[in-house]
């Protein structure tokens, strides 16, 4: 039976492909032997570069200034001059008590006054005539004696008058209540009418200034040593007062102004174990209020020579002791326990057990074991 054309095509195209293989011609290349595979592994090369280290502390706002206005005279209450909640300036008139009483014993005390001047004036006359008529013998010694033990007298009741009358302008004074000093004023105890007594124990109104604030954070003292011990060894460099701090408030939002951190108590809560720091915040805007929670983000010092290493560059083992796979020198993979401090956003701040030059594996380690050769690439590249 005749071979058609079409058959007699294909039976050449197949003889070709087989002279092709057998010559190595042909495109596709061999497989390599298994021992010859390196899985790729994504790398990061650590560097030592200056970290400020940070702790986020829970803390309360208070006033920067806090005066209770409370009566120093007792009487009643004309007037109340100010407005809840308003601003209030120092000096300005708050409340008005009747003064009737204290005016009346602010002229008494002139009136005495007046009259213990008249009488010095009387005295210094008789004892200046007995010192003349006792040169001339006109007078006996004693006569002389009285008269200027008279003089001195009427001097020591103007000096007393004087200051019965100073002491009658302060309690008339004191009957117009002012503010202490400026900040905003809350509600007041009383209104007109009332009866106020001095040195009452409740307060009329509360003046606060919050205008700076302050935001009170507690922190640990086992946090506190452990920083300290840090400082002492000199792998950290202490920031101190006027340390800048953020503050991060209920909702999560960052409050726009930042503050310094004033002082750090020296005194332990024996309840707690934590002890006080005090943060000092502008607050021009009035969006802090007293009482309020926020958090207060205090850098606690710089390491100079820090190492981070991505989170997802360390594992646990069973133990929960913390290793990383690096790639040596040779391109094989190698198991380091670390010891690790804290996070930092994203990364772990390295204690001990990896240094400066070393490539930490962080992707591809499910596929690899120590030992084992691999083709490390850079992350980024």
């Amino acid at each position: 039976m005749p071979i058609s054309a079409r058959a007699r095509g294909l039976c050449a195209a197949a003889a070709i492909a087989v002279v092709l293989a057998v010559c190595g011609c042909g495109r596709r290349a061999a497989v390599p032997a298994a021992g010859d595979f390196r899985p790729t592994v994504t790398v990061v090369t650590l560097k030592a570069q200056p970290i400020t280290l940070t702790r986020e502390l829970p803390g309360r706002t208070s006033a920067y200034l806090v005066a209770d206005v409370r009566p120093q005279v007792s009487g009643i209450v004309k007037r109340r001059l100010f407005t809840e909640g308003s601003l209030v300036h120092a000096g300005q008139e708050l409340y008005d008590i009747d003064d009737s009483l204290y005016r009346a014993q602010y002229d008494n005390a002139k009136a005495a006054l007046q009259k213990a001047k008249a009488n010095e004036v009387a005295a210094h006359l008789a004892a200046k005539r007995a010192a003349e008529l006792v040169k001339i013998d006109a007078i006996s010694a004693q006569d002389n004696e009285n008269a200027t033990s008279a003089e001195g007298q009427a001097v020591a009741d103007v000096a007393a008058a004087r200051a019965a009358l100073d002491s009658a302008a302060v309690n008339l004074a004191y009957a117009r209540i002012t503010a202490p000093i400026t900040g905003r004023i809350g509600r007041s105890s009383v209104t007109a009418g009332a009866l106020v007594t001095a040195d009452q124990s409740a307060a009329l109104a509360t003046i606060q200034q919050l205008d700076p604030i302050y935001v009170d954070v507690n922190q640990s003292s086992a946090d506190w040593l452990a920083l300290k011990q840090e400082v002492d060894s000199g792998r950290i460099q202490s920031s101190g007062a006027g340390t800048p701090a953020t503050i991060v408030l209920e909702n999560g939002a960052i409050y726009p102004h930042r503050g310094t951190l004033q002082f750090t108590d020296v005194t332990v809560d024996p309840t707690t174990g934590n002890f006080l720091l005090r943060v000092l915040v502008p607050n021009p805007d009035g969006l802090l209020l007293p009482g309020m929670y926020v958090r207060a983000v205090v850098s606690e010092g710089v390491q100079p020579h820090g190492l981070l290493v991505p989170q997802e560059g360390i594992q646990h083992d069973p133990r929960g002791n913390a290793m990383a796979l690096i790639v040596d020198a040779a391109g094989r993979i190698e198991e380091r326990h670390v010891d690790i401090n804290r996070a930092v956003g994203n990364q772990w701040l390295v204690n001990a057990g990896l240094a400066a030059g070393d490539r930490v594996v962080i992707s591809g380690v499910q596929k690899v074991q120590p030992g084992m050769a691999v083709q490390a690439v850079e992350t980024g590249s």
